[in-house]
């Protein structure tokens, strides 16, 4: 047994139990795998572990039974139209450098304000709420901008970080997220 081979099975695993799911691209980016023929063959070599599907063209991994069962995951991932929710999540975790921190789907609750955001992490003691902007209408993300500018009041020091797919998009968080410490991404500038 390569011990070596054994610790990255177990990173990847790891890998896709904190993110869901996970391109071959945002494995490489994160495990160092080299060269996409190499990825692909380690990612290959996983397939008692993982399962994946096809969406924009490119595979999609995620853990299976017996993945699962090896890095001790309860949530179960099947094929979903949301992916691309994850994904613009996992490449934002990536590109602000993987913080320990980060957790995903967390419930904020202060006073009489209470929200989800799509992720959070705490860097240089300041909380970081995260939400992708993907297909959700502009009226949802207002109404969601309302409540980070009330739960402001209560709890000033935090920032709000988007991701978005598009520049009129961007622009227009920008305007609504006015009065909030916030950073907006572009989905395409984090691949």
């Amino acid at each position: 047994m390569n011990i070596e081979k054994e610790k990255r099975i177990d990173l990847i695993l790891l890998l896709l139990k904190k993110c869901d799911y996970l391109t071959r691209e945002q494995i490489q980016r994160m495990v160092n795998l080299g060269k996409t023929r190499n990825a692909q063959r380690v990612l290959k070599d996983l397939s008692n572990y993982i399962s994946s599907f096809t969406d924009d063209k490119k595979n999609v991994y995620y853990l299976n039974s017996n993945g699962r069962e090896r890095v001790q995951a309860e949530k179960v991932r099947k094929k979903t139209a949301m992916v691309t929710h994850y994904l613009m999540r996992n490449d934002l975790y990536i590109t602000v450098g993987r913080p320990v921190s980060w957790r995903n789907e967390v419930e904020i609750s202060i006073n009489n304000v209470s929200l989800i955001a799509d992720a959070a992490y705490i860097s240089d003691k300041l909380h970081h709420f995260i939400e992708v902007d993907n297909k959700q209408s502009m009226s949802n993300n207002i109404q969601k901008i309302k409540k980070y500018k009330k739960l402001s009041t209560y709890h000033p020091q935090f920032v709000l970080i988007w991701v978005t797919t598009t520049p009129y998009r961007k622009k227009k968080l920008e305007s609504l997220s006015q009065g909030l410490k916030f950073k907006i991404y572009l989905w395409e500038d984090l691949k």
